[in-house]
């Protein structure tokens, strides 16, 4: 049987837990605080990515969202029928469809971002600096990108 190496100070796995901790942290409080806004996380994505926009394509609204191309159908559902957004056809394009927020949507967006970013920013202002917040940007795409190329296996 092969001896297992020592990990006690490999600084790779000394970021695992923190990271994950950190993620489960910012999720929890993120989620608790859209929920107060009588939102789900997915449709707070969509209508915060909508905002400023002068629409988007389900295509647009997918790549630039976390939610899935399986789910944003019953979140676009959802939020026509609160009549948050409408869904309009792009000339010259049957199959295309934009995704534009209504007034009401609108006025929910101006509302609800400004209320989430005022609730975030003491959070991240407690543990990084402006300067810090940019490097850790670079680090965790670095990082995320990482993870979505093919690992090479070790020999």
């Amino acid at each position: 049987m092969a001896e297992l190496p020592d990990f006690q100070d490999d600084p790779y796995l000394k970021v695992v837990r923190p990271l994950v901790e950190a993620y489960l942290a910012f999720w929890r409080e993120d989620n608790r605080h859209i929920r107060s806004l009588r939102l789900t996380p997915s449709q707070f994505d969509v209508v915060a990515t909508l905002g400023d926009t002068d629409g988007l394509t389900c295509s647009e609204l997918s790549a630039r969202t976390l939610v899935t191309k399986g789910t944003l159908t019953g979140v676009l559902d959802r939020l026509e029928a609160k009549g948050l957004i409408r869904r309009d056809a792009v000339t010259g394009d049957r199959r295309c469809t934009k995704i534009r927020l209504t007034a009401k949507g609108e006025a929910l967006f101006r509302k609800t971002f400004a209320a989430h970013m005022a609730f975030l920013r003491p959070r991240f202002e407690r543990a990084v600096t402006k300067k810090e917040a940019d490097q850790l940007r670079t680090l965790l795409f670095r990082i995320r990108d990482s993870f979505q190329k093919p690992a090479k296996e070790p020999a």
